[in-house]
């Protein structure tokens, strides 16, 4: 649990590493109703579409992102915005790495706002995004 008074700019919020199988990738897009065939299809994502292989679908990495903030800040905190952008594919059975930065902090509101990241295991930023929180 993090306490609003520990908290410093530059602080490196708690990764994570993520490598999603096909079942999880299949029951990810089930729940969320995206029948798109380049998240479960090897045939069609690589004959038809042209990638290398199954493509994890966007949704679920900005997910994988979410946690980061969510699980760092725990029960003393509220999630007051977030947002990520998908800037390059991802693929099945590659690792990814999910984390954060403090960026700043603000005392009047307590509010902190964090940079966060998904990056691929050559260290490439596959999905950048941001957060901020407000702590009670």
């Amino acid at each position: 649990m993090t306490a609003y008074e520990n908290i410093k700019v530059g602080d490196a919020l708690p990764s994570r590493d993520h490598t999603a199988g096909i079942v999880q990738l299949f029951m990810y897009n089930a729940a969320i109703w995206n029948p798109h065939r380049i998240h479960f299809d090897h045939a069609y994502a690589t004959q038809e579409e042209g990638y290398p292989g199954i493509v994890l679908d966007g949704p679920l990495q900005g997910d994988w992102i979410g946690q980061v903030v969510t699980d760092w800040i725990g029960a003393d905190a509220t999630l007051v915005s977030f947002g990520y952008a998908n800037r390059r594919a991802a693929f099945l059975g590659e690792t990814m790495t999910a984390g954060g930065q403090v960026e700043e902090k603000d005392d009047s509101t307590r509010e902190v706002k964090v940079s966060l990241f998904l990056k691929n295991a050559q260290g490439d930023i596959t999905i950048p995004g941001h957060a901020v929180v407000r702590f009670r």
